[in-house]
């Protein structure tokens, strides 16, 4: 697939589908990671005097036209972090938005409504493809976060444009996700956690056929150790994949391959934020919930990380929305930093995690992808990469 570095894009309509799906609070943009991680690929489309449309979902408005789901305040956002004026369309199709197309000088931003107004697009309605591909002459697709996503704006309008390439942004997850699954710098190792082995047991699977180690923490460890014999108290055990549990251990043992588990914890007599007590064993109490890993699974990890040469990190060590059980997930961006390693971390709580700690430039690649970049992991092709080959 092309890069928009590869594309003449002077005086032409250049239609960037984006990832701003960002939360807003009393009418302003709350977190702008994303936008700003869109930057480098609008920034560089302005620089070669390319009319740009950028387009993007915002929430779940299911087809309808919701105030609190508008991208207006994204609008305002996005002109403070450009320097620039962004002009805001009042729709993503139809008559008078191509006529908003037509007059965009060059170098000059338009940002369409919210794409989910139309339930069209997560038909991918061709209709509705047809008319978004009706403000292009070149389709750039940077939100990798929705690539997963077989929609109008992300699938179906590409088929009616002439070029069409990736962008900036995407080409960098694709190139730090890629290099996970296919070239790694050796010893891989894998940090995984968050609530159920069920939401990743395909990741699971894939990257224990190339990873060197794997660490296991959050809710998952417990049916892991489960599946070991160890009493996990009144901690969140998935029952049916206990016997899948102990046959990813035995497939790491037989391959020679490091698989770590948590040897203490940090426990609570209630998962409200309750104070946790540090349990120095495997075995969790009865009545008591497991809601962090432990200090000495900490340095654990931490010690095993400094064996790695690529690292990769998705899913929190514990209830990390609660602070008092959130140390061991921020004690992981510390580790990673510290190993020395090519660091990637997946999207959802782990990027969260480590924009928390103020040290995400210390991290190699930060994924903007949740869904996405669990199903790159799990060697899915992803159709808004699919639609940008050829």
């Amino acid at each position: 697939m092309r890069v928009i570095t590869e594309l003449q894009l002077a005086h032409k309509r250049t239609f960037v589908r984006v990832d701003f799906n960002v939360p807003l609070a009393q009418g302003r943009v709350a977190d702008a990671t994303r936008i700003r991680a869109a930057l480098p690929t609008i920034g560089y489309a302005l620089e070669q005097k390319a009319r740009v449309i950028l387009a993007s979902h915002l929430g779940r408005p299911k087809g309808q036209r919701l105030p609190q789901a508008s991208l207006a305040p994204v609008a305002t956002e996005l002109a403070e972090l450009l320097g620039q004026p962004v002009a805001f369309a009042p729709d993503c199709i139809g008559p008078e938005v191509e006529a908003m197309v037509e007059s965009l000088a060059p170098g000059k931003v338009l940002l369409l409504e919210n794409l989910r107004f139309h339930p069209g697009e997560e038909k991918n309605d061709p209709d509705f493809a047809r008319a978004l591909a009706r403000l292009a002459d070149v389709y750039v697709n940077d939100a990798f976060g929705t690539a997963h996503r077989a929609h109008a704006s992300t699938v179906g309008m590409v088929a009616y444009v002439r070029e069409k390439a990736a962008g900036l942004l995407m080409q960098r997850e694709c190139e730090y996700l890629g290099k996970i699954l296919h070239r790694p710098d050796r010893p891989l190792y894998a940090v995984l956690g968050g609530a159920k082995v069920s939401d990743k047991l395909a990741v699971l699977e894939n990257l224990l056929r190339v990873v060197d180690g794997m660490l296991v923490g959050g809710a998952m460890a417990y049916t892991f150790l489960r599946a070991r014999g160890v009493d996990v108290g009144s901690s969140r055990v998935e029952d049916d994949l206990v016997d899948t549990a102990a046959r990813l251990m035995e497939q790491a043992r037989s391959a020679g391959k490091v698989l770590l588990l948590p040897i203490d914890h940090r426990v609570s007599a209630s998962i409200d934020g309750s104070a946790p007590v540090e349990v120095t064993s495997p075995g969790i109490p009865a009545g008591r919930y497991g809601v962090d890993i432990g200090p000495a699974t900490e340095r654990l990890f931490a010690a095993e990380l400094k064996k790695a040469r690529t690292a990769f990190w998705n899913g929190p060590m514990g209830i990390f929305e609660v602070e008092a059980f959130a140390h061991g997930t921020l004690s992981m961006v510390d580790a990673l930093i510290d190993s020395g390693a090519v660091t990637v971390v997946g999207g959802g709580d782990s990027a969260a995690a480590v924009m928390r700690s103020g040290k995400a430039d210390k991290i190699s690649h930060v994924s903007t992808g949740g869904g996405a970049t669990l199903e790159f992991l799990e060697g899915r092709t992803l159709p808004g990469l699919a639609a940008l080959e050829g």
